[in-house]
């Protein structure tokens, strides 16, 4: 089961949705980094459930027991490892979805890929709960991050077809970054956040939910992290995005904007910043070329799909019965995943760098 990732740095997330506990394993992270413990917890707390209408109604305090890992206030190179307690659980919500798969889960998937042996209740090892261990070890990566000078940091781009402003792919910065990170709704222009509440709750009102596109940056990337081919900065990047549930789509740089483009326009022309460092006019290409980072912002976006758990009635195949019947999911969903996706995003993003970085620069302790 695919549940380990990376190279130089290898990341393990365990535990279900409605188990005892959820958790995740961090190997191969530096010696001598300082643990901010405040910092930590407010990435956690930007995630966390049950908060406002706009997410489920689950209350986690999600508040991480470290293991391992951490000693007198410092990473100490070993593996890390911390569990999160699940307390607010209600599994006979979930009780009749091993005979009627949920349109849109994972729950028929699972079934065949496990022969029936996967914990269903709450979504067990598919559900978003899992991506509280994965904020967890973006935390940490991020604090990694920051002593190479690297910031991530991401903005809803649009929910529903309401569209923020997006980043500007030569001049976003680490404050610009910060600030959307200490925000409750991370948007750029007010009124998109505005009407972006608004339809969120048209849709939580109706029994339905809504999508959306989350767009992140990295500033203060080297160039020269990343290889060609096989194993590219989009593709380490991609697999651990596509581990977070729900996101359908990423696209670097402009994306499938370039389809649009002639050759002239997609290029990014280099030039000398300040007559020393090699930047590129435009970067369209999301500081991304050959695979490999060429020290402009990295710029990727991510497409997240509308929530699968809705309140209105659905219609599904009866597994024991092979006849189709209606469906109606009870329990506490969120109307939009996206208001609380932006910092799973941010931490996957954190965790892919921290782990090209490790390896195009060597196991190093934190100076």
């Amino acid at each position: 089961m695919g549940s380990v990732w990376g190279n130089a740095l290898k990341v393990s997330i365990f535990g279900e949705s409605h188990g005892g506990g959820i958790g995740v394993v961090l190997d191969g992270f530096s010696s001598g980094l300082p643990f901010d413990e405040a910092f930590v917890l407010h990435e956690m707390a930007r995630r966390a459930p049950g908060k406002n209408k706009q997410s489920t109604a689950r209350k986690e305090a999600d508040i991480p027991k470290i293991l391992s890992g951490i000693y007198q206030g410092y990473t100490t190179g070993t593996p890390i490892c911390a569990i999160i307690e699940n307390t607010d659980t209600r599994s006979g919500d979930y009780k009749d979805f091993s005979a009627q798969p949920r349109p849109g889960h994972a729950d028929y998937t699972g079934l065949v890929r496990f022969g029936g042996y996967n914990d269903p209740r709450g979504g067990g090892h598919f559900s978003g709960r899992l991506t509280a261990p994965l904020v967890f070890a973006g935390a940490l990566c991020k604090l990694y991050l920051k002593t190479k000078g690297i910031s991530v940091g991401a903005h809803i781009q649009s929910i529903a077809q309401i569209q923020d402003t997006p980043f500007d792919d030569i001049e976003v910065n680490v404050e610009q970054l910060e600030q959307l990170c200490n925000q409750p709704y991370p948007v750029i222009n007010p009124l998109a956040e505005k009407a972006m509440l608004a339809a969120i709750e048209e849709a939580r009102m109706d029994g339905d939910s809504v999508g959306g596109v989350i767009e992140c940056a990295a500033v203060g990337m080297p160039a020269g992290l990343g290889s060609p081919m096989l194993d590219t900065v989009e593709g380490r990047l991609s697999s651990l995005l596509f581990s977070v549930p729900a996101v359908k789509g990423v696209e670097f740089g402009v994306g499938f904007g370039f389809t649009e483009f002639r050759g002239s326009h997609a290029n990014d022309a280099f030039t000398l910043a300040e007559g020393e460092k090699v930047v590129t006019e435009t970067n369209h290409n999301g500081g991304i070329l050959g695979g490999i980072t060429s020290g402009m912002p990295l710029l990727f976006r991510v497409a997240i799909k509308p929530t699968p758990s809705i309140s209105k009635p659905q219609r599904t195949l009866n597994l024991s019965s092979g006849e189709m019947e209606e469906l109606c999911i009870h329990g506490r969903h969120d109307p939009c995943i996206v208001t609380r996706a932006a910092p799973v995003i941010e931490a996957a993003a954190a965790i892919a760098l921290t782990d090209l970085y490790l390896e195009g620069h060597g196991y190093a302790r934190t100076e």
